[in-house]
């Protein structure tokens, strides 16, 4: 259990039985009364915030959250669904299973086989996903490069293996593995 001012970022607490990230808080007192905290919480498994204020006797369950590496297998298309099915396995177990396209999000444009990433576990069922800060993709699609105005750090799109298209410097061609910033979805260097 934490105390009222122990309720701080990067804080995980369990309200109303859903987990809850905390993203902000800040403990004050107002006059000649007691003091309180005033926090921010997004809900780790509908994404919503909501604001709460703890007051000086009250306690948050912190949450049970565990980290497990899963490796990326496949992903197809259930035309009858009509949706993207994303297929997962332990790593050290080889069962399959399938983590929702709502889950993944914008991740999937940097799964390629093979790939390991974090999932977020709690009460034994995935709430999300991480996937590694830098990632190696292989330039599918990189148009030639064209003389000209290069002092300003020209670039020119480039599509990845896993159809990502991104800005590249101008000496990036077809079959090159770059490096790239999963946070910002930008270049960082070529492999």
């Amino acid at each position: 259990m934490l105390a009222y001012n122990e309720i701080k970022e990067r804080k995980y607490i369990v309200l109303d039985g859903d987990p809850y990230e905390v993203i902000d808080s800040h403990v004050f007192r107002k006059q000649q009364r007691k003091p309180v905290n005033q926090v921010k919480l997004r809900n780790l498994i509908s994404g919503s915030i909501r604001a709460e204020t703890f007051h000086v006797n009250d306690t948050a369950q912190e949450a049970d959250l565990e980290k497990k590496k899963v490796k990326f297998i496949f992903k197809k298309f259930n035309s009858r669904e009509k949706r993207t099915e994303f297929w997962f396995s332990d790593i050290e177990k080889p069962n399959r299973f399938e983590i929702s396209e709502e889950l993944i999000g914008n991740n999937a444009d940097f799964l390629k086989e093979n790939t390991q990433i974090e999932a977020l576990v709690f009460d034994e069922k995935i709430i999300g996903v991480t996937v590694p800060i830098k990632i190696e993709l292989k330039v599918v699609e990189a148009p030639p490069a064209v003389k000209g105005n290069s002092a300003t750090g020209a670039t020119k799109q480039i599509k990845l293996e896993t159809g990502l298209i991104i800005n590249a410097p101008l000496f990036i061609n077809e079959g090159d593995v770059i490096r790239i910033n999963t946070e910002n979805r930008e270049y960082v260097e070529r492999v």
